[in-house]
């Protein structure tokens, strides 16, 4: 079959700026390709060229200036001008784009991955909705919490809700004491940074505050061990301006008696290098996450975690391969559990083992391909 893959107007394809649906695009296409012709749409970016041909897959990139409005018309546009015919349009978190695009190639069976919640009022009209629903054939969810929160808006949509989970990198996210490539990694970042001989607690995410780091910085001051925080990410990807909420974290990790370093945006190609530096990986989300992919990447490293009660995320908690924090904004909850795993490494190991174990069978990029295989086949 020939199928186009529609990216979000944020950030392009491949996730050079980084991206959980750039990432997870990039994660099962070149797999996707070997079975079907795949173009992958996306907007435009200086270091990209407009379009390309690279490892069988076609890439088009349209402008968007980051505003979907712009977007839509360059990728209807784009469908317009086209001359090839494709059998699945698979758009990815994008309901509003359906409408538009089925008009543009009514004969084609169109597919919906929903990585967030776009179909909350606020962001859909329920006219908009229920249109998107109808000219959909199936909805990929990548949590069950997203399926839910569809169910509640749309409660017709069920017939046509799959969760497919995320997948990682098991090669690129490795645990260090099996991959001389990520010892080799670890050793570099801990001595580069005056790390060798501490334990290292991890944050990877943009810096915001429904994403809480706050509450994890204020949490060492409660916490017994000799350790150091790192918080990678920055305002948004690829930025490294100081927002008022950046400065507050900062302005809080320099009265942190743990130290704390803040790296500030580290590109994606490099973020796998922290997670071979650290001991335990800690997710603060104290929004509603959908199911955020570094719990994916933290497990695929072998590290324990500490995850938030919110969203999708307690259902990546099981097989005792992480710890769930019940109250997001208590940062005695976050010290009292960080306590608990650094000062007992039995346990931290046991956890990161299971972890580890579990992304083996059940998160890699081929079974999240194969899974979308069959909605594409209708298997």
């Amino acid at each position: 079959m020939n199928i186009l893959m529609i990216c979000t107007e944020k950030l392009p394809v491949p996730n050079i700026r980084g991206g959980a649906i750039q990432t997870y695009i990039c994660g099962v296409a070149s797999i996707l390709s070997k079975h079907h012709r795949i173009t992958v749409l996306g907007r435009t970016d200086p270091d990209l060229p407009n379009e390309e041909v690279s490892e069988s897959i076609r890439y088009v990139r349209v402008n968007s200036d980051g505003v979907f409005d712009v977007y839509s018309l360059g990728v209807i546009h784009f469908l317009s001008q086209n001359q090839e015919q494709y059998d699945i349009i698979h758009i990815f978190n994008r309901p509003r784009l359906i409408a538009p695009v089925h008009d543009a190639v009514p004969n084609a069976r169109i597919i919906l991955s929903m990585h967030n919640d776009m179909f909350n009022p606020e962001k859909i009209s329920r006219a908009e909705g229920s249109a998107a629903i109808e000219q959909a054939e199936r909805i990929i969810t990548i949590s069950n919490y997203i399926g839910r929160t569809i169910i509640e808006y749309f409660p017709q949509v069920e017939p046509k809700l799959k969760t497919i989970y995320s997948g990682v990198d098991l090669s690129l996210f490795a645990p260090w004491t099996e991959s001389p490539y990520s010892l080799q990694a670890r050793d570099s970042i801990r001595t580069e940074h005056n790390l060798t001989s501490k334990k290292v607690i991890l944050f990877v995410g943009r810096l915001s505050r429904n994403k809480g780091p706050h509450v994890l910085v204020r949490a060492m001051s409660h916490l017994q061990q000799d350790a150091v925080l790192v918080i990678v990410g920055g305002a948004w990807y690829n930025d490294n301006t100081i927002s008022d909420y950046v400065a507050y974290v900062r302005a809080l990790a320099e009265r942190s008696p743990i130290p704390v370093i803040t790296t500030g945006y580290v590109q994606a190609h490099d973020v796998h290098r922290w997670f071979c530096a650290s001991d335990v990986f800690v997710c603060t989300s104290i929004w509603q996450e959908p199911l955020a992919r570094v719990h994916y990447e933290a497990m695929a490293a072998g590290l324990p975690f500490l995850t938030t009660n919110r969203g999708g995320n307690p259902e990546i908690v099981r097989d005792n391969n992480g710890l769930l924090l019940m109250n997001p904004e208590d940062p005695m909850e976050y010290a009292h559990h960080l306590n608990q795993l650094l000062s007992n490494p039995h346990l931290s190991r046991q956890m990161g083992l299971n972890g580890r174990r579990m992304v083996e069978q059940h998160f890699t990029w081929k079974r999240v391909a194969d899974d979308i295989l069959s909605v594409w086949e209708r298997k």
